[in-house]
């Protein structure tokens, strides 16, 4: 007989006894007087209660595995089978003297049998498991002891051929302290780390508080290699949009994670407003800040999604995550260069696009040094010819993507990019009603490619050295998905015409970057890795800005997101001075190219570092 079959046989079996038990602890004495009146009752539920579990499927349950949905069935089940058998009692009164309470005593004697074996046999398998693993499970201390924290307790316990073994929890909420929770202690803030390590013999840390910022991370990472421990963490609120966590998604600490800030809360109705059902383009869509953007929108349930890019491999990856991610998504591939103003009406013409967001641009600064006519041509020529077609095709909503370099810019990548804030602005200026043409400002991008981690970590994987352009120097940063998330919702604020300015927090010292990833990778800064100091490159400045001296800001509705007041857009001859560098970028002359920018950009020095 196979396992199924016996599973129905035993709850049927259980279920059905629990009646002559109802009528035990009802009547005081229900022999002789009330054993036809069982006898029927039994067999009217012995029929009911065989449906039953055949309905809902109790026989195939798998005990050890047992949850509360399982659970939640079984009530449904019972619960129902109580109230057909209470009916039925109530229909056979005037023949059979059945007490009105034994189908309600009967039902409550069956949950807490039919639970209860299925519990037993969880308890039982898990501690069998445990016997066998536990001997060689690493025993983890699991900072944060809330939603997250206890979940993934609940994955270790349920799990033990993981072998890692919850030994307790710390966490600085007052309410969660000397309580237990999985019949783990919290054992105090995260301040008393050292004495509990002590007190239940870690061997490991997990960081599992998904919106903790950057400072606790970095001073659990501390204190956890002070103890000599293992850590690792569980991702942040940006990587688990489900809300789920599991073993698997426990993971070493990142840069990201030292450099982690407060979750953006997002007003998802602004957002919402302007792209569902909407054709929404993307230009640059295989770069880092496009693809994400790309990801943030699927949320939305944009009606299709244009996906532009120059390089094919890129838009190839992103198109594999779209089919593997989002299957149900409507979306075109095109291959095409944003300089191509032929090819881009052809696009315009074909799928109207109701919102564009423009994150195609060459944004290295030393090659642009190198190459000043590509970064005309791409970043000033490409945002031109998209603001024309968007004016044109009555386009709802363009958001640019620009960066602090194009603030008093010191290099011919920034001047571009400021530049393309002003094109963007003169678009906004020629817009009908109900359109909106805004530029985005925000500083470095983790990981994002060409940017400074990707190439340290290329350097500590090779042993070093790591290079570093002054001991002094500083940048903004912020995660991508946060950068994504915040350009679309300053796209949803719609002032027309603005440029806006997220919050990047405060600077890092591109030096202790350094230093804290060479940690992160096992390694001591100075002693296995060492730090060498470049000098800062043509077009590099020591620190970054967001705004210029005059510019200055207001708030705007959303806490992370800035409106730079006034943009230095030269309103009556920009139109000639941008057909001037245009064609010193054709002449491929930097000197030209350069003084073209300084007459568009006053603020532009090639000199400035």
């Amino acid at each position: 007989m196979d396992q199924i079959r016996k599973k129905f046989l035993l709850d049927l079996c259980l279920w059905t006894l629990m009646a002559p038990l109802a009528f035990v602890l009802r009547l005081e004495q229900f022999w002789p007087s009330y054993t036809y009146a069982l006898l029927i009752y039994g067999v009217v539920g012995f029929i009911t209660k065989a449906v039953l579990i055949y309905s809902f499927g109790l026989h195939r349950q798998v005990w050890h595995k047992i949850g509360v949905r399982d659970l939640y069935v079984l009530t449904q089940a019972i619960g129902l089978g109580t109230l057909v058998l209470t009916s039925a009692a109530f229909l056979l009164r005037p023949h059979l003297l059945i007490p009105r309470s034994v189908p309600i005593l009967e039902g409550g004697l069956a949950l807490l049998v039919l639970g209860g074996i299925r519990l037993l046999a969880r308890m039982g398998h898990e501690r069998e498991q445990g016997r066998v693993n536990n001997g060689s499970a690493r025993r983890v201390l699991i900072v944060g002891a809330g939603e997250a924290g206890t979940m993934i307790a609940r994955e270790m316990i349920r799990h033990p051929e993981a072998g890692l073994l919850p030994v307790g929890f710390l966490d600085d909420e007052p309410s969660k302290q000397r309580q237990r929770f999985l019949g783990l202690a919290v054992m105090g803030g995260l301040e008393q780390l050292s004495e509990a390590v002590e007190r239940t013999k870690a061997d490991e840390i997990l960081i599992a508080i998904p919106s903790a910022p950057g400072r606790v991370i970095r001073k659990m990472v501390e204190q956890s290699r002070k103890s000599g421990l293992r850590y690792r963490i569980i991702p942040g609120v940006y990587e688990i949009l489900s809300g789920r966590v599991s073993i698997s998604q426990i993971r070493e600490v990142d840069l990201e994670d030292l450099l982690r800030r407060e979750p953006v809360k997002l007003n998802l109705e602004e957002i919402v407003g302007y792209l569902e059902n909407r054709v929404v383009l993307v230009t640059g869509a295989g770069g880092s800040i496009g693809s994400e953007i790309t990801r943030q929108i699927t949320r939305f349930h944009p009606k299709q999604i244009i996906l532009l890019g120059r390089g094919e491999n890129s838009i190839y990856q992103i198109e594999r995550e779209l089919v593997r991610n989002w299957p149900e998504l409507d979306y075109r591939l095109i291959i095409a260069d944003v300089r191509d103003r032929e090819k881009l009406e052809y696009v315009f013409q074909l799928y109207r696009p109701q919102v564009v967001f423009h994150a195609a641009a060459h944004k290295h600064v030393p090659l642009m040094e190198l190459n000043p006519d590509e970064a005309v041509l791409n970043n000033v020529g490409g945002t031109r010819n998209l603001v024309d077609l968007s004016l044109k095709y009555s386009v709802e909503r363009f958001v640019n993507i620009s960066t602090d370099k194009a603030v008093n810019p010191t290099s011919i990548m920034g001047a571009s990019k400021r530049v393309a804030e002003y094109v963007v602005e003169w678009g906004a200026q020629r817009a009908k009603s109900g359109q909106v043409f805004t530029s985005v400002r925000f500083g470095n991008v983790l990981g994002s490619r060409g940017s400074v981690v990707p190439l340290f970590r290329e350097q500590i994987q090779a042993g070093g050295p790591i290079t570093v352009t002054h001991p002094e120097v500083t940048r903004y940063f912020m995660t991508i998905p946060e950068a994504a998330q915040l350009v679309l919702q300053a796209g949803g604020l719609g002032q027309n015409g603005t440029v806006y300015i997220l919050d990047m927090g405060e600077p890092v010292r591109i030096l202790d970057l350094a230093k804290d990833l060479i940690r992160l990778s096992g390694f001591e800064p100075g002693v296995d890795i060492a730090i060498e100091f470049t000098g800062l490159r043509p077009g590099e400045k020591m620190y970054e800005e967001l705004l210029t001296a005059e510019e200055g800001t207001e708030a705007s509705k959303h806490e992370k997101i800035f409106i730079a007041h006034k943009t230095g857009l030269p309103q009556h001859e920009l139109e000639i001075l941008l057909e001037k560098l245009f064609e010193a970028a054709a002449s491929r002359e930097s000197s030209e190219i350069r003084r073209a920018f300084e007459r568009l950009v006053p603020t532009y020095s090639s000199s400035r570092l």
